[in-house]
C-alpha cells in the first residue's frame, strides 16, 4: 500500500471516470482545472493494453498536485485522491475499499467500465458521480444508468471535444447524461454540484401531505405528462426530484417550482427521471431459470391450440420482453413443441417504447446475454447488437397506463416486477395482483 493511502474511506464522494481510446488527453484536460482541495476521490478505469506497462500515473502527475496511485488490491479511497486502475485487472468497491480481480480473456467482451461503475453505484449511492470521456465502443453505457439508478450523478463528454466519440454518444444516447460538456468545463460544475446539494427535509410518508411545492411539482407533471406520480414510491420521487433541485442550483422546492413553471425541458426531464427503470437483459438469472425450467413445460402442457400469451408491463427499453422471447423460441426449437407465441409489452414512456420497438442495443449488452442466443438472435449492426426479425415479430410494443388503462385480457402470465416496486400499497391493489412472474 502507498504511503497516504488509509483503510477507511475519507470521501463524501467518489468520481468513476472512464475512458478508452483517446481518453488520456480528456482526462489530463480535466485534472488540470480540477482544484486539488474539492473534496472528491477519483477513480479512472481506463482500457489498458494488457501488454506494456501503463505509465499514466506518470503521465497524469505532471498535471496535478493531487496524489496519483496505481490501484492495489485492497486500497482504501480517499477524499483529493487519484486512483488508477492496473492492465489486465477488473476493478469494483465494497465499502469504500478498491478490489481487483485478474480479467479473464476468454471470457469474451471485457467491460471494466461498466462493472465499476455498476458496483460504486451500489457502494455510494447518491454519493456517486459517473464520468464518460473519449473512447471506442460502449463501455460505461450500463454503468452510467445503475448510477442514476441509485440516485448519483452523470458527467459526459461533448461529440465536438471527444477524438472518439463511441463511448460519449452511447452515454448520451441513453439521455440520463446530467451535464454533457467539454473535460476541462467539468471541473467548474462539479465543484458548483457537490457544494450545492439539496438537503431540505422532505416529506415522505404520504407524498400528498408534503405541502404545496410537491403538489405543484405533481401538478405540472400530470398537466405535462398526463401521469399522476402521486402515489409512486415516496423515497424514490423525492431523491429524484431533490437532486433536479441541486442540479439546478436552486435553493429549495419553491425556486424549483417557479424554475418548472418557465423551463418547459425541466418538466420533461424530471419525468424521464421518474421513469428511470431497473432493466437489462435476463436480470436476476435465477428467476428465468424459473420460468424456463417450472413454469413454462407446466403451461404448455396446459395449452389447448390456443396461443402462448405473455404480457411484460413497465417493459422499459424492451429487455426483459425480448429475454422471455429468447427463452421461449429456444423452448419451442429444442421439445420441438410447436405453439404460437404472443408477448405484449407495455409502458407508460413513448420514447422507451420507441427504442423497444427498434431493438437495437450497446454492444455492452454481451455481459448479460449468453453467448450462444447473442450469436443466434442478434445481428450486428455497426457498434450495436439488434434483436433479429424472428425474435421482434414476437413481441408487441405498445405504451400503456397500467393505473387508468383497462388490462390485456387471456393472458397466461403477466410480469410486474419492473413496476410493483416503485409505487405505493393503494396503487399496488389498484394494479393486478394475480402476476406469477415477479
Amino acid at each position: 500500500m502507498e504511503n497516504g493511502t488509509s483503510f477507511e474511506s475519507t470521501a463524501p464522494y467518489i468520481v468513476g471516470i472512464g475512458a478508452s481510446a483517446g481518453g488520456l488527453e480528456a482526462i489530463e484536460s480535466f485534472f488540470k482545472k480540477m482544484p486539488i482541495n474539492s473534496g472528491l476521490a477519483f477513480v479512472v478505469v481506463q482500457h489498458l493494453s494488457p501488454d506494456y506497462k501503463s505509465l499514466m500515473a506518470e503521465l497524469l502527475s505532471k498535471h496535478t498536485e493531487m496524489p496519483v496511485h496505481r490501484i492495489e488490491d485492497g486500497m482504501a479511497v480517499n477524499q483529493n485522491h487519484i486512483y488508477l486502475i492496473p492492465p489486465r485487472q477488473n476493478l469494483t468497491i465494497f465499502h469504500g475499499k478498491l478490489l481487483l480481480k485478474e480479467q479473464v480473456r476468454t471470457e469474451g467482451l471485457n467491460l471494466p467500465v461498466d462493472i465499476f461503475l455498476r458496483s460504486l453505484a451500489e457502494d455510494a449511492g447518491s454519493q456517486a458521480i459517473a464520468i464518460i470521456l473519449s473512447g471506442t465502443g460502449s463501455d460505461g453505457t450500463r454503468g452510467i444508468r445503475a448510477i442514476k439508478e441509485h440516485g448519483g450523478m452523470v458527467m459526459v463528454q461533448d461529440e465536438e471535444s471527444a477524438k472518439f466519440t463511441g463511448m460519449p454518444n452511447n452515454a448520451t444516447g441513453t439521455g440520463l447524461a446530467d451535464f454533457i460538456l467539454a473535460p476541462d468545463e467539468m471541473p467548474t460544475q462539479l465543484s458548483s454540484f457537490i457544494k450545492h446539494p439539496y438537503s431540505g427535509s422532505l416529506e415522505t410518508d404520504i407524498i400528498p401531505q408534503g405541502g404545496t411545492s410537491i403538489t405543484r411539482i405533481f401538478a405540472l407533471l400530470r398537466e405535462k405528462c398526463k401521469i399522476d406520480f402521486t402515489y409512486y414510491k415516496p423515497s424514490t420521487v423525492m431523491r429524484r426530484i431533490e437532486r433536479r433541485v441541486s442540479i439546478n442550483q436552486l435553493a429549495d422546492l419553491t425556486d424549483y417550482v417557479r424554475f418548472m413553471e418557465t423551463n418547459q425541458q425541466e418538466i420533461n426531464t424530471l419525468y424521464q427521471e421518474l421513469l428511470i427503470g431497473v432493466t437489462c437483459f435476463f436480470r436476476d438469472e435465477f428467476v428465468f431459470q424459473e420460468f424456463n425450467e417450472k413454469w413454462l413445460p407446466e403451461s404448455i402442457g396446459r395449452l389447448q391450440g390456443e396461443d402462448l400469451r405473455l404480457w411484460v408491463t413497465a417493459c422499459s427499453t424492451g429487455e426483459e420482453a425480448y429475454s422471455l422471447a429468447m427463452l421461449l423460441a429456444e423452448y419451442r426449437e429444442q421439445s420441438n413443441h410447436y405453439f404460437r407465441i404472443k408477448i405484449f409489452a407495455t409502458d407508460i414512456d413513448h420514447s422507451a417504447i420507441e427504442k423497444a420497438s427498434a431493438g437495437l442495443y450497446p454492444e455492452s449488452i454481451a455481459a448479460d446475454v449468453p453467448p450462444e442466443l447473442l450469436s443466434k438472435y442478434f445481428s450486428r449492426k455497426e457498434d450495436n447488437f439488434q434483436v433479429t426479425q424472428k425474435i421482434r415479430e414476437m413481441v408487441v410494443f405498445a405504451q400503456h397506463n397500467l393505473i387508468k388503462d383497462p388490462p390485456f385480457t387471456n393472458i397466461h402470465m403477466i410480469s410486474c416486477r419492473n413496476v410493483l416496486i416503485y409505487l405505493q400499497p393503494v396503487l399496488q391493489k389498484k394494479s393486478w395482483s394475480y402476476s406469477i412472474f415477479r
